[in-house]
């Protein structure tokens, strides 16, 4: 009896692993090289001006983290954007696309952000596709990675130089001139 039990328990068991080795197996799915040599990689260029604007009515940047009596300025604060990403310096010339996530004051000596930002175009062939820029933003002249993206920027690394066009000092609004060098794969397919 006791080892019919334990023959029974065995098979038992070993169908349940078979099945849940069937059900894992759908969830990883190897991409075969025919497919991977569809991909060509591509380089693109694009320049364009970001818009930080915290004064104002309707500010494109808000405070949401950080001494509330302190400067926007000061280490420790956290902006939330949804900044506009223009063809030109001024706010008003032809939207491209919003710079959507957040950034940091990450250092207590310097001007330093940490900048965690998805670029999401809106305009020609980049519509709907995005880049994610993740890293340390010295507030003058810097250069930070990007690591990611989707749509015609799938798989997408490159690096994005910004440079600050100006800042208000009496009210922190900037402008900050972005070339954006990606290097990113197009005819990938997903079946």
């Amino acid at each position: 009896m006791v080892c019919s039990l334990i023959i029974l328990l065995t098979l038992y068991f070993t169908l349940c692993l078979a099945l849940l080795n069937t059900l894992s197996a759908a969830f990883v799915e190897e991409i075969t090289d025919a497919i991977a040599i569809n991909c060509v990689q591509k380089t693109s260029h694009l320049h364009f001006y970001f818009h930080d604007i915290v004064s104002g009515k309707s500010p494109s940047a808000v405070r949401v983290a950080g001494s509330p009596n302190s400067s926007i300025f000061d280490f420790g604060n956290m902006m939330m954007v949804d900044d506009a990403l223009t063809e030109g310096p001024k706010l008003t010339s032809k939207l491209v696309g919003r710079a959507q996530g957040f950034y940091a004051m990450a250092s207590q000596n310097e001007a330093s952000l940490l900048m965690v930002m998805n670029f999401v175009f809106m305009e020609g062939k980049y519509n709907g596709s995005s880049i994610t820029i993740l890293g340390r933003n010295p507030v003058f002249v810097r250069e930070m990675p990007i690591v990611g993206g989707s749509g015609l920027f799938r798989h997408a690394r490159g690096y994005a130089l910004a440079h600050t066009i100006s800042v208000d000092p009496k009210n922190g609004d900037a402008i900050v001139e972005y070339h954006v060098y990606i290097w990113h794969f197009q005819g990938f397919v997903v079946a």
